[in-house]
């Protein structure tokens, strides 16, 4: 009986420990992550993701959001949002892709909690339409917190 206990402790321990991968993190809804972005006051991060077969999309979820450090400076300090491009926009996403010229493809934008996409100091927009590498994709994040720092 105390194995079976023991075992039981070892599987749910395992499986809360793998059962999310991104390094743990919550992606919103559009809806969700605008609407707690404005209560936070904290930066969007709004992905248009395909998922897997998606060169691009593969990359970033293995080689940045799956990075334990990336993830929790995105949880820290932004919101993450994932429109799914494989099901169909709503109207809000739609209007969001539209707005910054998608064409119905992969693009990661970067939004304060007004929706305007941020950007450098130089006036360099924060919206890529493919794969950023990891060191990349911590620049743009401390950078931007650097902007925002007092």
């Amino acid at each position: 009986m105390r194995m079976i206990g023991v075992l039981a402790l070892i599987i749910v321990l395992a499986t809360t420990s793998f059962a999310r991968a991104d390094g743990d993190l919550k992606w919103f809804t559009l809806k969700e992550g605008r609407e707690k972005a404005k209560v936070e006051n904290k930066t969007m991060i709004v992905d248009f993701f395909y998922g897997k077969g998606c060169p691009r999309c593969e990359f970033l979820q293995t080689k940045v959001y799956d990075d334990p450090g990336i993830a929790e400076k995105i949880r820290r300090d932004f919101i993450p949002i994932r429109i799914d491009l494989a099901k169909a926009l709503n109207a809000e996403e739609e209007a969001l892709g539209k707005k910054h010229d998608y064409k119905k493809d992969c693009l990661l934008l970067f939004l304060d909690p007004k929706g305007v996409v941020i950007t450098d100091p130089d006036g360099t927009k924060f919206c890529f339409t493919d794969k950023i590498d990891p060191d990349q994709f911590i620049r743009y994040l401390d950078t931007y917190k650097a902007t925002k720092s007092p």
